[in-house]
């Protein structure tokens, strides 16, 4: 790809003298949209959308899209041409993304929008998609509001954009309006103001995050996941592991919906059942069935490792045994799997690990009473029970 990936406004795609630089390569860049510009544009949507003509079959046009996503070749602002497979080595080189997970990813966004039920009506909103870095899968909240707002403007996140690009190149290519399209890629700082400026929002990110724009009116804020399972009494050890294994190692660990923690209910279990996932995890090869993602900035894989021991508490302990972070003879770094296990007296519900997302495989077991179960439960989006 050339130097700098392009903002998409006002029906074009449009260069910046604000920029950031892209992860990856070095000399690579991103255009930023001022607040000031965003402002403008919206005025200028006000002014355009009148004049829009109907947008009929919309789920017909997000189908076509998604498979121009998945395998054409597409113009992207700033890029040019770009292939499937030049799609697939740019997310490599800049996000550490391998490409079975992006074959994955690109089969769950087409799979969603085919059992997707029918949508209202379109309305006459401008909405706002602020997606995270830590999956492309969430370009399925792009598709939703393409498909029922006037337009729709999306905010990728600055750690991986080029696939919010590439989808606004498939919708165009899919013959999608320009005018209801926009990419803003912009500071963190601007989001308030992209809130502001725009009708209903989906915002993607961490707690911290969650907590800067939870009051907005029209959002939908999709924060931790802080997904748990529940390992039931009697539960045979091998048959615990191989349902835990991948909830916890799936999609290198980047789900919301990954498991975090997993709670024994019972008394002495949690022991045994942690050594032996501990011992599978270990075992995990990094570009196997479940493959890791790379980090591209230096120390970045170790931050996020270092992030494990600086929670543990007094009598915790982790269990895997490889080291934490990987580099290969290429010098890719890669944070590997960890599990802890939590003191078998712990009561507090707010430890650090309980819950704990990294943007890698990792999971706290500890053994609860029902009532730390109750309480936990209660903090989690995604709650897994094995079935009967």
């Amino acid at each position: 790809m050339t130097a700098l990936l392009r903002a998409f406004r006002r029906g074009e795609w449009r260069s910046s003298l604000d920029r950031a630089p892209l992860p990856g390569p070095r000399g690579r860049e991103l255009s930023l949209v001022p607040e000031i510009v965003a402002d403008a544009d919206r005025r200028w949507w006000d002014s355009t959308l009148s004049g829009l003509p109907p947008l009929p079959g919309r789920r017909e046009l997000l189908l076509t899209a998604v498979e121009l996503f998945d395998r054409a070749t597409l113009t992207v602002g700033g890029v040019g041409e770009q292939s499937a497979e030049e799609f697939r080595a740019v997310l490599w080189e800049s996000a550490g993304l391998p490409r079975p997970l992006v074959d994955r990813w690109c089969a769950m966004l087409r799979d969603g929008l085919l059992e997707r039920a029918e949508p209202p009506e379109a309305d006459g909103r401008l909405a706002l998609v602020a997606l995270p870095g830590n999956t492309f899968t969430c370009l399925e909240s792009v598709c939703d509001q393409a498909e029922r707002s006037a337009g729709v403007w999306v905010r990728p996140s600055r750690r991986e954009p080029l696939s919010a690009a590439r989808l606004v190149a498939a919708l165009l290519a899919a013959g999608w309006p320009p005018a209801r399209l926009g990419l803003y890629p912009a500071a963190q700082e601007a989001l308030k103001g992209l809130l502001r400026l725009t009708d209903r929002q989906v915002v993607y990110g961490g707690a911290g995050l969650a907590a800067s724009v939870r009051d907005s009116p029209g959002l939908t804020l999709h924060g931790p996941g802080r997904g748990c399972a529940l390992v039931p009494p009697g539960m045979p050890v091998d048959d615990a592991v191989s349902w835990l294994l991948p909830l916890v190692a799936a999609d290198s660990g980047r789900f919301c919906s990954n498991v975090r923690t997993v709670l024994c209910e019972e008394p002495g279990a949690a022991e045994p059942l942690a050594l032996a996932l501990a011992a599978a995890l270990d075992a995990l090869p990094p570009d196997g069935e479940w493959p890791l993602t790379a980090f591209r900035e230096p120390g970045a894989a170790e931050r996020a490792a270092r992030t494990v021991s600086d929670g543990l508490r007094p009598g915790d302990r982790v269990l895997t045994r490889l080291p934490p972070v990987a580099h290969s003879a290429a010098s890719d770094a890669y944070a590997r799997p960890q599990l802890a296990l939590l003191n078998s007296h712990t009561t507090d519900t707010s430890h650090p690990l309980i819950g704990h997302e990294v943007p890698f495989p990792f999971a706290a077991v500890l053994s609860a009473s029902p009532e730390a179960t109750r309480a936990i439960t209660a903090e989690s989006l995604f709650v897994y029970r094995p079935a009967k």
